[in-house]
Formats: C-alpha cells, structure tokens, sequence
C-alpha cells in the first residue's frame, strides 16, 4: 500500500483476540486497508482521498471485523479499543471521526501507545521523545542515587 502525502489514514488499536490472528489477519479488505497483528494486537490501517471516505472505508472494514468475531466466538475490548486520523493536511477538514466496533462507538485518540511507541495524529514523535527523556532521566537519578548510597564518591558518571 502506497501513501501520499496528506492522505488522511485511521489506525485502529484493540487488544484481546485470543489466538485466532491468521484468519483475522488474512480478511479480504479493501486496497485501501492494511492490518498488522502482533502478540495480542491488532492494529487496522485505512486510507482515503478525504476524511469521509476513509471513515466510510474504515467502518466498512469494522463491519467485517464484526462478523469475523461473531463468527469465531471472539470478543474485542472496546475500553482498549481506539481510532485515530492520522494526517497532515493543511486545508481545513474535519477532525471528528465516528467508527464501530459492534455498533459500539471506538474512542478517537490523538495520540496512541502502539508496540512501546507513542505516534501522534500528525505521525511525530515529539511525545515519545519526551516520554523517552523522562525515562532516561529517571533511571540516571536512580543510580547516581545508587553509587551515592554504597559511599563511592569517586565514581563519576
């Protein structure tokens, strides 16, 4: 699958599906329709000339993920369940996207946590940069904490 720039694309992130995947996994979807699963995630990729015609390819891709669960006795968490529009257009569009899953309604996220990654509805990874930080600043706190605590003054990070 070849994306443009700008092309509006949703990603859908649920939890939950047992160890059914490969037939999940190999559903007849549209061109336009990627899904990749990993582990006990799956995660549905959609793109669309415009928001409203990815949003209508996307449901219509849930609606055979739907029957797919119904058919194989599988559920889906819907709380773990999220969509996000993930574009970089800069002409005005709206933002709001509907999907279901099991006419449930799936949370529109703007920034998502995917495999240890945050990735953002503009595909940057600023948020995961800072999270990242964060975690490296903590852990150099924690053993210069550690080297401080066994008397090595000597020691330099």
């Amino acid at each position: 699958m070849r994306y443009r720039k700008g092309t509006p694309r949703f990603v859908l992130r649920s939890g939950t599906l047992e160890h059914k995947y490969n037939s999940l996994v190999n559903l007849t979807f549209t061109r336009r329709t990627k899904a990749v699963a990993f582990a006990d995630d799956l995660l549905l990729i959609t793109r669309g000339e415009t928001v409203s015609e990815a949003e209508n390819f996307a449901n219509i891709e849930m609606s055979k993920i739907t029957a797919w669960s119904k058919r194989n006795k599988v559920g889906f968490n819907i709380e773990k369940s999220k969509a996000m529009l993930i574009s970089r257009r800069k002409r005005k569009e709206r933002k709001d996207i509907k999907m279901y899953l099991s006419n449930k309604p799936i949370e529109q996220v703007s920034i998502m946590k995917y495999l240890g990654i945050f990735i953002d509805d503009k595909f940057k990874f600023s948020q995961h940069i800072s999270y990242a930080a964060y975690k490296c600043a903590k852990l150099i706190f924690s053993l210069s904490n550690l080297l401080n605590f066994h008397g090595d003054s000597n020691t330099k990070l």
